[in-house]
């Protein structure tokens, strides 16, 4: 899935979106320059000769080792005049068995496409910024073929350099700290949310909490979303939620957050924010919709209506239904799927999920069924945990129903299972 913000579109002033052939076209007619995230290449790519090294790995090691970009073939480099390329010669098996051969760590998420008027036709190699940097680009040497060297280019303004050893010690600390401060941002989401919920709780309840984080979110100012457009990602969520699903034997958090509080997302900070936290007659809901990808869902598992079973008091146990907390994997995986379409993001999703007690540790059980559709009671062998672990999983771009329904199940599965279930 190519990326939805480029050097392009960025010059042209569009906004964010797919690549297009007149975007290219305008671009070479402006005479835009190379840069670290722009390479023009006249021809293409072509096969290591003479013990060279691989130019294709190399180009896209380089620009995967800097910040991604893209590699457009059929545009001159010096005059931008573009040209077009054969696109019976165009061998995209062969680009990527050399990737395959060549550059290590494996890129998985290089995309490959063409772009045409119907006269012309260019080759467009759009090249993400990976978190698995630094990558080596392997080749042999011409006086001996029996001889592996490996290297790691990178890109220096609009060409292309080889790191020496200490950039290439700075970029595997760099790698590392990319992950620790993805599960931060993550962690901060989960602290907020948790002081919200803390700040609002009448009663001692065990909540269902939920993050979901682009590895490459979207840049600060790419894209302001419209209160419409939040509108339609819920109502598109709802929706996606019943498809995956099927028939919820209990209603999830879009669901149970009724239709005032859905249709009216207040602004927060670059995000939306959908809550009833005011209101202690439903089911509690948070749901934000951040600016550069993220979601952030919480329901409240304890709720009971007035008129039900006593609230639970200081020393009770908290109860947890499994139906309630499937729903809510489901109503998450489905507002998190729509999200990433709205604002055609390209990159993995990182998935958390907990079940906490915000104001304090509290022994929870959970209640299940063993007939389907019959009422939900204590299981007599279950455990009463006080502390349950996040669960973890990740969704790629553009993911299917499938591997959505399988990604809600394995959230559910794991926070259930620490309950003895």
């Amino acid at each position: 899935m190519a990326r939805t913000w480029t050097r392009l579109h960025e010059h042209l002033g569009c906004p964010p979106g797919p690549l297009t052939f007149d975007m290219v076209r305008q671009a070479a007619a402006d005479n835009l320059e190379e840069s670290d995230d722009l390479d023009w290449k006249e021809m293409l790519p072509q096969p290591p000769r003479d013990g060279r090294w691989n130019e294709f790995a190399k180009d896209v090691a380089a620009m995967a080792n800097t910040r991604g970009g893209l590699i457009i073939f059929g545009v001159q480099d010096k005059t931008t005049r573009l040209v077009g390329i054969d696109p019976e010669q165009v061998n995209r098996q062969q680009y990527a068995q050399w990737i395959r051969n060549h550059v290590q760590p494996y890129l998985p998420d290089l995309d490959i496409l063409e772009l045409t008027d119907g006269t012309k036709t260019v080759l467009v190699v759009d090249v993400p910024a990976s978190e698995m940097a630094p990558h080596f680009v392997y080749g042999g040497a011409a006086r001996d073929k029996e001889q592996q060297a490996a290297v790691v280019p990178y890109r220096d303004n609009d060409h292309t350099a080889w790191m020496a050893e200490h950039q290439v010690e700075r970029a595997y600390r760099d790698r590392f700290a990319r992950v620790g401060r993805a599960e931060e941002e993550i962690q901060r989401h989960i602290d907020f949310t948790t002081q919200t919920i803390t700040a609002h709780a009448y009663v001692p309840s065990a909540w269902f909490l939920a993050v979901s984080r682009p590895q490459r979110p979207l840049p600060r100012s790419a894209y302001t979303m419209s209160r419409d457009e939040a509108r339609e990602v819920l109502e598109s969520a709802k929706t996606r939620a019943r498809v995956l699903y099927g028939r919820q034997l209990v209603p999830g958090p879009l669901v149970g957050m009724g239709p005032d509080t859905r249709l009216n997302p207040r602004p927060g900070l670059r995000r939306w924010v959908c809550n009833n936290l005011h209101s202690p007659i439903n089911r509690e809901i948070i749901t934000e919709l951040h600016y550069d990808g993220t979601v952030v869902m919480a329901a409240n598992l304890s709720f009971i209506r007035a008129g039900g079973a006593e609230l639970p008091g200081q020393d009770d146990v908290l109860r947890v239904s499994e139906r309630l907390v499937t729903a809510c994997c489901y109503d998450f995986i489905a507002t998190a799927q729509e999200h990433q379409r709205k604002l055609r993001l390209d990159s993995t999703l990182q998935l958390t999920t907990l079940i906490i007690s915000p104001d304090g540790p509290r022994a929870m059980t959970p209640l299940t069924s063993t007939w389907g559709d019959g009422a939900e009671t204590e299981p007599p062998y279950a455990r009463r945990p006080h502390h349950l672990q996040p669960a973890h999983t990740v969704l790629s771009p553009a993911a299917a129903d499938d591997e959505g329904r399988s990604g809600a199940d394995e959230l559910c599965t794991d926070l259930m299972s620490q309950f003895g279930l």
